[in-house]
């Protein structure tokens, strides 16, 4: 495919046939030293946007010796597009002037105090003015464009200052929530769990104390760590905690409280982000068995089958009545969100038995 030229090359293009064209109007085939200074003129024409100066100063003779200046006007026109010097412009400006004056043809001279020469005198320098002015206005109008893209980029970047200050102090507040009223509450849970393993005579009791206990201790840390991540928002990004892996599965079910099995069979080097979505599905799984199935036992399945990994974490029915818990079903939305981010699905429904099922299915992508 051929390229298309650019804008610049077309115009310089259009400069140069233009100025070819004033040549072919004004310059006589039997003049052929005008004619070889007037056709330089415009074929100099192709330098302008690189050496406007020089340009000008090449193309000055052509409107010395002959009467095709187009050459000469448009070079004035680019230099003063592009320098910001008044004087210099004033000076080439009088420069073509008195060019365009000099009559180097034989026959009477011009007297420039006479009526006419005063009327030759103001037409040439206001021909020579006004690609100056139009050169100017053009630089005025670039000069204006950048400006307004420039304050364009400077209110965009106060938005997003503006948003992050927000951003900073929502997650300050949400910091001194999570610091003054859950991990007290979550403190104290810790220590009546602790003062009811040692008091209690049961061993089930000391049991399941014990393991309040320790879950307690462990979402206080998670919490402090989470407050000092919220706090520090405009430090470098910080993991919430130690990312689990499917490694960490076995510790997570036995922590549980359910009586639960696990049956994996899976391969090995499965990519970090699945391993955690697998993770967090059966923490969010054993929770709602937990909450909505007392007594009920669970079965935790990972297979691996076309190119996907395969979980099911089905439960039975429960064994005695649910006790009545907040919630507002966020963590199955939470789940079907990550896995859509991995390209997989997450289903859930009761089964013929009582009970209740969820089923994840995510691809594994293969390096390429």
């Amino acid at each position: 495919m051929i390229p298309r030229p650019s804008a610049g090359v077309l115009r310089d293009a259009a400069f140069v046939a233009a100025a070819l064209l004033d040549v072919w109007v004004h310059v006589e085939p039997d003049e052929p030293k005008r004619l070889a200074l007037a056709l330089f003129a415009a074929s100099a024409l192709v330098l302008r946007r690189r050496l406007p100066m020089l340009t000008f100063v090449l193309t000055l003779p052509a409107v010395v010796f002959s009467d095709a200046i187009f050459a000469c006007l448009a070079a004035l026109y680019t230099l003063a597009t592009f320098t910001r010097r008044r004087t210099l412009l004033a000076a080439c400006g009088m420069a073509y002037t008195l060019s365009d004056m000099t009559d180097w043809t034989p026959g009477p001279s011009l007297n420039l105090w006479s009526p006419s020469g005063l009327i030759t005198l103001g037409y040439t320098a206001a021909t020579a003015a006004a690609p100056i002015f139009l050169g100017q206005l053009v630089q005025a109008r670039r000069d204006l464009s950048l400006r307004l893209t420039e304050i364009s980029q400077a209110r965009d970047h106060e938005r997003r200052l503006s948003a992050q200050a927000v951003l900073a102090e929502e997650r300050a507040k949400l910091a001194r929530e999570m610091h003054d009223v859950v991990s007290h509450q979550v403190s104290l849970i810790a220590v009546q769990a602790g003062a009811l393993q040692v008091g209690a005579q049961d061993t089930e009791v000391k049991r399941a104390a014990a393991t309040i206990r320790r879950m307690s201790v462990q979402t206080l840390d998670e919490l402090r760590h989470m407050v000092n991540v919220l706090r520090d928002s405009h430090g470098r990004p910080t993991e919430l905690t130690p990312q689990p892996s499917l490694t960490d599965l076995r510790r997570l079910i036995d922590s549980s409280g359910i009586d639960a099995e696990l049956k994996a069979e899976l391969p090995d080097g499965l990519p970090p982000t699945l391993q955690r979505a697998v993770y967090r599905t059966v923490q969010e799984a054993l929770t709602n068995v937990r909450k909505h199935a007392p007594g009920a036992t669970a079965t935790v399945r990972l297979t691996y089958e076309g190119n996907a990994v395969h979980l099911k974490v089905s439960n039975t029915a429960p064994t005695r009545p649910a006790l009545p818990l907040p919630g507002a079903e966020y963590g199955l939305v939470a789940l079907r969100q990550r896995a859509a981010l991995l390209g997989g699905t997450v289903s859930t429904g009761p089964t013929p038995d009582g009970g209740y099922e969820l089923r994840l299915v995510l691809p594994v992508k293969k390096a390429p």
